[in-house]
């Protein structure tokens, strides 16, 4: 990754860590916390479905400026998605955070920011953790999930 790309990919981050879009409480639907044990990252997702299509979705909780980035990205991406097309993009974010740092980025528009974190192994578990959350969200399962 070139440095240009890399000073980015950090500026996108530290955007949307500082604030966060979709960050708030949505009444009336599904919803799915996550927990990482490992530092304490606390992310509830929020998701409205209207036949099947996710027409709102929101997180709220705490955690690290790379948990609520990931959160934050993730509420802008898959609104408007259907349940299929959003459990497809968690699949493709995950492949692309836990490939090797080497690794071509799969061409995910902005959540490609996030490419960086699989540098550091530690980390890549604080960007899944709002993504197993949707997951569950989705799938009605209303429940803790965890990154153990």
């Amino acid at each position: 990754m070139s440095p240009e790309l890399q000073e980015l990919y950090q500026a996108v981050i530290l955007d949307h860590g500082r604030r966060p879009r979709n960050c708030r409480v949505i009444e009336g639907g599904r919803k799915a916390e996550g927990y990482n044990p490992m530092c304490g990252d606390r992310i509830t997702v929020h998701v409205c479905l209207d036949a099947d299509v996710i027409q709102d979705v929101s997180f709220d909780g705490s955690g690290c400026a790379i948990a609520k980035a990931s959160a934050s990205l993730m509420t802008v991406s898959v609104k408007g998605l259907t349940r299929a097309d959003a459990c497809a993009l968690v699949d493709r974010f995950h492949r692309m955070i836990t490939a090797p740092p080497g690794a071509p980025i799969e061409e995910l528009g902005a959540l490609a920011a996030l490419a960086g974190v699989r540098q550091f192994p530690t980390r890549v578990k604080c960007a899944t953790l709002p993504w197993h959350a949707l997951r569950a969200a989705t799938d009605a399962r209303a429940k803790v999930v965890s990154t153990e």
